[in-house]
């Protein structure tokens, strides 16, 4: 029986102790980064001056449709702002299919009844009707551009607490602001790693959605908006708002970039395109 040589023993031993150390140390590393996501607590927030006004991922995407359906009508951001905090009042921003002992059929974004002639369930229930059909109502409200937030939605919803709406005036506000574009870079979110791949052609139809108009130029997993001054913030910050539900992992525009872990920050981009880069497919078992 051959004898195998001391070092040589030590050698074929070490080996496969080095492979269990470099596994265990992978299998740590992966828990940690498991562990570091499950902390990550999901917001999206829009800053004014010193004060900052946090809304969920699916609230701020909702938002963004709101303000940019606002922006497609050619109304100034006083509108998007009574909008915005009409529905934070009425549904939360949620698009809810039921109502409340006040409005039992009430429905959608902004509760609206089909019993009091806002349309059907159906069309209640599609975020683009709703907003579109507040606005509308809303723009026959003379005046309304210098009314108090609250007066003027009351105008439009006939609610049974009128005074509700003012609780959201500044938070409307804020978020309004950054999903037009008139402040820079004021909305930020903070999320997890994308649970998915993202769809160019998803994000194309739920930008054509919001700024019709504009389009999203496809190449592999970036997308490219021509888009310049306050209309490239709007897009940037609804690119922002959206990124958890499309999926996208950063939004760069005008020598700014952001990024899921959130904060915008300098990035080597020019102004004139919007440049949104969506997330690959997860690693299994990520």
């Amino acid at each position: 029986m051959a004898v195998v040589p001391a070092r040589r023993r030590r050698g074929v031993i070490a080996l496969p102790l080095c492979l269990v150390l470099a596994a265990g140390g992978t299998y740590a590393a992966t828990q940690y980064l498991e562990q570091s996501q499950t902390l990550v607590r999901e917001r999206c927030t829009a800053s004014a001056g010193a004060e900052n006004y946090d809304l969920a991922p699916d609230q701020a995407a909702n938002a963004a449709l709101i303000t940019g359906i606002a922006v497609q009508r050619g109304l100034p951001a006083r509108a998007a702002s009574i909008a915005l905090a009409t529905a934070i009042q009425e549904s939360k921003l949620r698009n809810l299919d039921h109502g409340d002992k006040a409005g039992p059929d009430s429905r959608g974004l902004f509760q609206q009844r089909p019993s009091q002639g806002w349309g059907t369930e159906a069309e209640v229930m599609d975020p683009v009707y709703a907003a579109n059909r507040f606005y509308a109502e809303l723009e026959k409200v003379d005046g309304y551009e210098e009314m108090a937030v609250t007066e003027a939605a009351q105008r439009v919803q006939r609610s049974a607490y009128p005074d509700a709406y003012a609780d959201h005036e500044a938070e409307g506000k804020a978020f309004a602001s950054a999903l037009t574009g008139h402040s820079p870079a004021a909305l930020d979110c903070v999320l997890k790693r994308a649970s998915a791949a993202g769809d160019p052609a998803a994000v194309q139809a739920h930008l054509a959605a919001s700024h019709p108009g504009l389009e999203a130029e496809a190449g592999g997993r970036t997308l490219a908006v021509a888009a310049g001054g306050t209309t490239g913030w709007a897009v940037a910050q609804w690119a922002v708002a959206t990124a958890d539900e499309l999926h996208i992992d950063a939004v760069s525009y005008a020598g700014m970039g952001w990024n899921r872990s959130g904060g915008w920050e300098p990035a080597d981009v020019e102004n004139g395109s919007v440049v949104i880069t969506l997330a690959g497919q997860p690693a299994a078992g990520s």
